[in-house]
């Protein structure tokens, strides 16, 4: 038993890995994390970008690829679905033993979509149906245009992981989408599933930022703070959201509650704890999708203890003092959203860039490398 293990079984958390790389399907490290207690797995255009750079384990499939006349975005896609599908196998029997909570594996549509509703739609649809995986999660950014598409897609019976969400307000919008999208879905719920992906540590950053540009002893004093409060905010309008005569009515049907999914859980600021946001934000119907280092870290020295909801009302008034204090939370995550996306568009732009450059010096080969 591990740490992890005891996440899940001990406070109802799931710990996710926030990474994929072909090398850990051939080498069997993902399965290893499988077995110490990693219950689902997410994935973005960065995280593709980093395990398609630099690395000769996609050469072979992209070889074949060029040789069958693919464009270098039909090939992008092809290798993203065949690690995407690798994963999938390897979760499908925490999927069947959990009956449909955990064993998913999450993947996200061209990030520069993000603000095309019905492009987003097209292309969350296509995704779905091309991968055709019960225990796949699609990912759409919770953009205000992306709100209609999550809610077309739920209603269509398909699992999303709403991505991106950097404020409380945005986040009562993505809950809503959810279940207005179950309430226009028909039939049987219990195989639509879907989280909220609430970014953690680089609200941290960001509003550290401006504390250290106000500089006054108060506002420095509310450093560190921020992203642990609104968390815990989220968390307790997730149960409020959960809960009453029109949820019920859902759950009659078989509905799942959309789980908040804690995101960008690293720690950026090394003067604070490597686990902060883990130890943190830990309680039932929670999920914490975690990068493999501060995996390790968590494993080595984590406290396995419910913290999500000890004390709301200081994490309300928390909040509150950073108004005060001249932060505008709204403004910091309108940046941080804007930065986020533009970020992934970033990455899914130059991995296009290095995947042709790369083609252009392969030939057509076949191997174990595939």
């Amino acid at each position: 038993m591990t740490r992890l293990h005891d996440l899940y079984q001990d406070q109802g958390q799931s710990p996710w890995l926030d990474n994929l790389r072909r090398g850990w399907l051939t080498s069997g490290e993902l399965q290893e994390w499988i077995d110490r207690g990693v219950r689902g797995i997410t994935s973005n255009p960065s995280i593709f970008q980093m395990a398609m750079s630099n690395t000769d384990v996609y050469d072979d499939q992209l070889a074949e690829l060029k040789a069958a006349g693919k464009s270098i975005e039909e090939s992008y896609w092809e290798l993203v679905t065949s690690d995407i599908t690798g994963a999938l196998d390897l979760l499908d029997p925490i999927y069947e033993k959990s009956n449909g909570v955990d064993g998913y594996v999450s993947v996200e549509v061209d990030p520069s979509l993000a603000n095309d509703t019905d492009g987003t739609t097209q292309a969350a649809r296509e995704l779905s149906e091309r991968i055709g995986r019960p225990n796949l999660l699609v990912k759409i950014p919770g953009t205000v245009e992306g709100l209609p598409s999550i809610r077309q897609m739920i209603s269509e019976g398909r699992s999303i992981n709403v991505t991106l969400i950097f404020s409380l307000e945005r986040y009562k919008q993505v809950m809503e989408a959810y279940i207005s999208g179950l309430e226009a879905c028909s039939g049987d719920l219990s195989s639509v599933a879907s989280v909220a992906s609430f970014f953690i540590s680089r609200t941290e950053t960001e509003v550290d930022r401006r504390l250290e540009e106000i500089a006054t002893p108060s506002a420095l004093d509310l450093r560190g703070r921020a992203a642990v409060a609104q968390g815990h905010v989220a968390y307790e309008l997730f149960k409020n959201t959960f809960s009453g005569p029109r949820w019920e009515a859902l759950l009659e049907r078989g509905a799942r509650v959309q789980r908040p999914l804690w995101a960008s859980t690293s720690t950026k600021n090394p003067k604070y704890p490597d686990t902060l946001y883990v130890d943190a934000l830990i309680g039932p119907q929670t999920v914490n999708t975690i990068p493999d280092a501060t995996l390790e870290a968590f494993e080595d020295h984590g406290t396995v203890s419910r913290t999500i909801d000890a004390d709301p009302t200081a994490a309300r008034d928390l909040l509150e003092a950073l108004s005060t204090t001249g932060i505008d939370l709204d403004d910091v995550s309108e940046k941080l959203e804007e930065d986020g996306l533009n970020a992934f568009i970033a990455s899914f732009e130059g991995l296009l860039v290095s995947l042709a450059e790369k083609a252009s010096t392969l030939k057509f080969a076949t191997g174990p490398g595939r």
